[in-house]
């Protein structure tokens, strides 16, 4: 993995020839292929990280509301039928979202959501439930019911029990769905490709370097720098939040 990614990142620096000659060196390095890739007609840069950034945020927010309490009802009930519920929910962790693609289509062509951001959001939250709401219903198994019973005592409703006081207690298990979801919404390319398509105008960043890229497939000056742009934020925002990720995978392994 390191060295495809080393690669990338030298080439990304390099003009053509010394790209040809000697891709695994470091000859030849300047900022002007950089530059180039910044003002590629074919692929706005800062238009691709807006649009991408505001579906991360959409997907996690959405995400979050209604992964949640559902989750919260199922640990907490007792009763079979939440059980069969969380198998429900948890079988939809085996199905690879691009086998649902196709139909998927059909569901938005009827209810006039093809080719907008409402049914590419709502699609992209829906492929991230199962695996949020596995992950918090065993996070929220960990804490006390207790809580949930003295909340009752002083008059708090479910709701407000779940959203005051159970919620906050689920930061690590939130913050690791959001930085997963993050990533998969971001590196996504066969949704935004087929339900956005290009004829929306809406490029993501995966989508938006396939339309820059495609047509100057043998030409590295275009190709590395590009692909470089794309993935250096996520790149960042894993290294700064990858121990959320770890923290939070395990905060729910033991119940005590």
């Amino acid at each position: 993995m390191l060295i495809p990614l080393y690669v990338l990142t030298v080439n990304a620096f390099k003009g053509q020839q010394d790209i040809l000659a000697d891709p695994f060196g470091l000859g030849g390095l300047t900022l002007e292929p950089l530059a180039r890739a910044l003002t590629n007609p074919q692929f706005n840069v800062v238009k691709g990280y807006a649009v991408t950034l505001l579906f991360v945020v959409a997907v996690n927010v959405l995400s979050v509301v209604l992964a949640a309490p559902a989750a919260y009802v199922i640990a907490r009930s007792p009763k079979r039928r939440f059980r069969v519920l969380m198998l429900f929910f948890l079988a939809g962790t085996f199905i690879p979202g691009q086998v649902l693609v196709i139909p998927v289509v059909y569901v938005l062509k009827t209810l006039g959501l093809m080719g907008t951001i409402r049914g590419f959001v709502l699609f992209e939250t829906v492929l991230t439930l199962p695996f949020s709401i596995f992950l918090y219903a065993g996070y929220i198994a960990t804490i006390p019911a207790v809580l949930d019973q003295a909340a009752a005592v002083d008059g708090a409703s479910r709701l407000r029990t779940f959203w005051q006081i159970v919620f906050p207690l689920m930061r690590p298990a939130v913050a690791t769905m959001v930085i997963l979801n993050t990533f998969s919404v971001w590196n996504d390319f066969v949704n935004p490709q087929i339900i956005l398509g290009p004829g929306s105008g809406l490029y993501t960043v995966t989508t938006g370097v396939y339309a820059a890229v495609s047509q100057y497939s043998t030409d590295y000056t275009v190709v590395f720098p590009t692909l470089l742009l794309a993935i250096a934020p996520l790149l960042v925002f894993f290294v700064f939040m990858q121990r959320h990720i770890i923290s939070g995978l395990t905060a729910g392994a033991t119940k005590g």
